[in-house]
């Protein structure tokens, strides 16, 4: 059972996002929260497998909570959910360690899709705020301190092969049976690939994968 909090400082849009996630039997909303100091609290007092949450909340924002639910509770991974897909609030909710970022107008099914990928340790970006990166880095708009070309040429064959997979938001278990490789060695890859690009999450990694063009080589 997936456990998420689900913090968004309005009612209706609690209701609706509970209504979705209901529809799944494998995922279970332990905690709700109406502003990032709440979320905070009730994710140290639950410690869900996933925080949903809103960007712009009263108090503590959303990225500002995600910065904290980073920095203390690891094993949590967050994502935003927004009706904002600005360039700004996705290169911010990355920079913090965000796992994830949804727009509330997207198809349901990503709302799930999103929330089993960051649970099992992967990435989620909607298709929509995907594109918006990818054009935002090709074009210099957005800038989240991602390596260039020449650091992904450091990359041993099988860690461009797993990173290839990683920025399709695939999990450690999924890659590790795409490539016949066990979970464990799959994570040992994962860790090496973060510490030869220099960056902090799946996130920022499965985006180096988006820009030297290495996603899709396995589908």
């Amino acid at each position: 059972m997936v456990q998420v909090l689900l913090a968004d400082d309005e009612a209706m849009v609690r209701a609706g996002v509970r209504a979705i996630l209901a529809r799944d039997p494998e995922i279970e909303v332990v905690a709700e929260a109406a502003d990032g100091h709440e979320a905070v609290d009730a994710a140290r007092r639950h410690r869900p497998a996933v925080a949903l949450l809103d960007i712009q909340m009263p108090g503590l924002d959303g990225i500002a909570a995600a910065a904290q639910l980073y920095r203390d509770l690891p094993g949590t991974g967050v994502i935003m959910l927004t009706t904002f897909g600005e360039d700004d609030f996705v290169a911010h909710a990355l920079q913090v360690g965000a796992s994830g970022f949804l727009l509330k107008a997207d198809d349901p099914r990503e709302l799930l899709a999103g929330v089993h990928a960051v649970a099992a340790g992967g990435a989620y970006l909607s298709p929509k705020v995907a594109a918006r990166v990818i054009a935002g880095l090709r074009t210099g708009r957005m800038a989240i301190g991602t390596p260039s070309r020449r650091t992904i040429e450091q990359l041993t064959v099988r860690e461009h092969d797993v990173l290839a997979l990683l920025g399709t938001g695939l999990s450690n278990a999924e890659i590790g049976t795409r490539l016949y490789l066990v979970e464990g060695t799959v994570k040992a890859h994962v860790s090496a690939i973060l510490s030869k690009l220099g960056v902090r999450n799946r996130v920022e990694a499965a985006i180096v994968a988006y820009e030297a063009g290495l996603v899709g080589r396995h589908h």
